[in-house]
């Protein structure tokens, strides 16, 4: 009987033994648990005293290429709170809301969902710490954080971009050089007091946990002057927006970019975050008739023209199948040269037509349009560049004088250097030097980013050849007359964009975009200017109105910084009438001598510019007038003259003096047709008020009559 009693007690102990064991085992495993897989656990098992804090990375420094600091990372403070250790009875609450300004409901809910170390309120003010420590509340703490600061405020702030609350680069520089910048953050152990303030146990530095440093190749003082330039030229013209952009055609070194309307990357959080983007980069736009300097390189390049080739845009249009193309007005007999210079869009359809469109798009996309710089810039654009087997014919004709494609600024400004350099492209440069912070030495040495090997486009001979047509283009015939600088010769291209109307599917006839182009000095180009204005106001909108006058007092600044200087020296237009009379097409027995020369003379003209490619059938109206075997550089300037009528044709004897051509009065106002009229000795019936647009007799009518008389209609409402 014992021995069954000890047996059965034998056994209750085992069980009991299994019991404790199996407990003590799932006590085990939740405490691993708690201490090994998660932080509150490890909080816990140390009575929360102890806790492990992550000091967020210090961003490395960002400067000017003379060393100037434009983002660097200083210390702010940021409060936080423990929602164990607060007391969030409504008291405390409101204390603390009002202390830091914000609305107690909207802090009780925030503290409501969290149940561990929070953020209420990062990168404060010092007053706004002083009144929380103030407080002195358990649970609620202040801790310093790295916070990017820009100290020029909005000055190149669409290419600096910024970085965000956690320190990640979000836009600009900040974004495409993130991984360089950005410095490795810090995990430290902290304990905290009675009252739930962090106390670390060992002091780290901020270089501890810094990034590299970053050098631009932008001039910060050619920055703020640009910046100023275009500001200016913003509120006078009431634009709701523009760019320019400096660079070293030698380099491909962007040396100033200004956009605007601008931002304060210090007040990002303020800012939606579509307005924080760089235009210059990021936006495809029409750039108008600046296109026309490649369409003329390419079609030379390629031997497609002669530099010598002159174009009959007779009465000013072409027609083109679904559209007729027209000129501001005519302009007769123009070469290459002179196609630049009045900015004719007859001849320039005239010249896009005998490249073809294969050859027209190879050599845009050669000059870089298409496709992204290689910059290296966050979310660059292509641009807008159809493929050209899809180009109807209206569609060749409107690319070549810059509608029905989008370009960048960016790109626009590498092209034009092509020009200006030596016929090779370069990628455009904004990171000149990187440098890694190094703890023991304080301060690494710069190291330098080397450029990508340069692209050759056309040959140097050919961009020489544009750019002594370019500068006919700043001057008293030329449309680019405002761009002109004292005692320096300008090579540049006006252009004049309708925007499209994406609502309607049609350009407007009230929003444009200016551009205006160039180099300087002429002969031996320093730098390379490009100025926008987006939707400027009133009836002066184009870009040899307001791009030009901004080019000119940008390039003026900035050539100081090369010791050139000069100032802006806008050349005077040359009188309507005279323009007109000495731009006027050959009379009609003139003209049929003329193409009866040209055709018997095919083999000179075949050696001397062989045509590759015709676009269209039938053939376009081109006239080939004159092509000696040699070629010649275009004259920049041409004197201006009357265009007497030629010897062979017959005018009726009238005794009230020479005949004359009738001038172009379309666009002027009252007063200045009556002052043209008066110098002619017109007689002159005026009708309506506003800006002319139209006229009986038409422009470059012979006039023999004694009595000079001419109507003109005007209208209010003509743009």
């Amino acid at each position: 009987m014992r021995s069954v009693e000890l047996g059965g007690a034998g056994r209750r102990v085992a069980s009991m033994r299994w019991v404790v064991l199996a407990f003590f085992l799932v006590l085990s495993a939740r405490a691993a648990h708690l201490t090994v897989v998660t932080e509150r656990g490890e909080l816990r098992a140390q009575g929360q005293l102890e806790s492990a804090l992550t000091l967020p990375a210090t961003r490395g420094v960002i400067v000017d290429r003379n060393g100037i600091e434009l983002a660097l990372s200083v210390r702010a403070p940021s409060i936080y709170v423990l929602p164990r250790e607060f007391d969030a009875s409504r008291a405390n609450v409101i204390q603390l809301a009002k202390a830091l300004g914000h609305r107690a409901s909207a802090l009780r809910k925030r503290l409501s969902k969290r149940d561990r170390f929070t953020f209420i309120a990062r990168w404060v003010g010092e007053d706004i710490a002083a009144r929380v420590e103030a407080l002195d509340l358990p649970g609620v703490g202040i801790v310093m954080e790295p916070r990017r600061a820009y100290p020029a405020d909005e000055l190149a702030s669409s290419l600096l971009g910024f970085s965000n609350i956690d320190g990640q680069g979000a836009r600009g520089i900040e974004q495409m050089e993130d991984s360089w910048l950005r410095g490795k953050p810090v995990r430290v152990s902290v304990q905290r007091d009675a009252k739930g303030r962090l106390l670390t146990d060992k002091r780290v530095e901020p270089e501890m946990t810094s990034g590299g440093d970053v050098a631009l190749t932008i001039d910060m003082t050619m920055q703020a002057e640009a910046e100023t330039a275009l500001r200016a030229a913003v509120e006078k013209t009431g634009a709701i927006g523009g760019c320019v952009i400096t660079l070293d055609p030698a380099t491909g070194e962007i040396l100033a970019l200004a956009e605007a309307p601008g931002f304060n990357p210090n007040l990002f959080r303020e800012t939606p975050y579509e307005l924080t983007r760089s235009a210059a980069f990021q936006d495809a736009v029409e750039p108008g008739s600046v296109m026309k300097a490649f369409l003329i390189a390419a079609a030379l390049e390629t031997g497609t023209i002669h530099p010598r080739q002159r174009f009959d845009t007779g009465d000013g249009t072409i027609d083109i199948p679904g559209k007729k193309i027209r000129d501001h007005r005519p302009y007769g007999v123009l070469d290459p040269a002179g196609t630049l210079q009045h900015s004719s869009n007859v001849a320039s359809v005239m010249i896009a037509q005998l490249l073809g469109p294969e050859a027209h798009d190879d050599a845009l996309r050669a000059f870089g349009f298409g496709s992204t710089t290689g910059s290296g810039f966050p979310s660059e654009s292509n641009g807008l560049m159809r493929p050209w087997q899809d180009w109807k014919a209206i569609d060749h004709a409107t690319v070549a004088f810059g509608q029905g494609i989008g370009v960048t600024s960016v790109q626009l400004a590498s092209a034009m250097a092509v020009l200006a350099g030596d016929g090779q492209w370069r990628t455009p440069r904004i990171v000149s030097a990187r440098r890694r912070t190094d703890h023991a030495a304080k301060q690494a040495e710069w190291q330098r980013v080397s450029p990508p090997a340069p692209r050759r486009v056309v040959s140097e001979e050919t961009a020489d050849r544009v750019m002594k047509m370019l500068e006919s283009v700043v001057s008293a015939e030329g449309t680019g007359r405002k761009a002109a600088l004292e005692g320096l010769a300008v090579a540049g291209k006006t252009g004049t964009a309708q925007k499209l109307d994406r609502e309607r599917g049609v350009y407007s006839k009230t929003r444009y975009t200016a551009w205006f182009m160039g180099a300087a000095p002429a002969n031996d180009p320093k730098l390379v200017v490009v100025a926008m204005l987006d939707e400027p106001k009133g009836l002066a909108h184009g870009g040899g109105d307001v791009a030009a006058p901004l080019f000119a007092r940008v390039a003026a600044g900035q050539l100081a910084h090369v010791g050139i200087f000069t100032r802006p020296a806008p050349i005077p237009a040359q009188p309507r009438s005279v323009q007109l009379a000495a731009e006027k097409p050959e009379p009609a027995k003139t003209k049929a001598k003329m193409i009866e020369k040209t055709k018997s003379a095919p083999a000179r003209e075949a050696s001397a510019a062989p045509v590759q490619r015709v676009a269209m059938n039938p053939p376009p109206r081109v006239r080939s007038v004159d092509a000696l075997p040699k070629a010649q550089p275009a004259t920049p300037k041409k004197s201006a003259r009357k265009v007497q009528p030629d010897a062979q044709t017959k005018l009726p004897h009238v005794s009230a003096g020479p005949p004359l051509f009738v001038p172009d009065f379309r666009g002027e106002t009252v007063a200045s047709v009556r002052a043209m009229a008066a110098r002619e000795k017109i007689q002159l019936e005026v009708r309506g008020e506003g800006l002319a647009i139209e006229q009986q007799p038409a422009p470059g009518t012979i006039v023999v009559h004694s009595r000079r008389n001419v109507w003109v209609a005007f209208s209010s409402e003509a743009r």
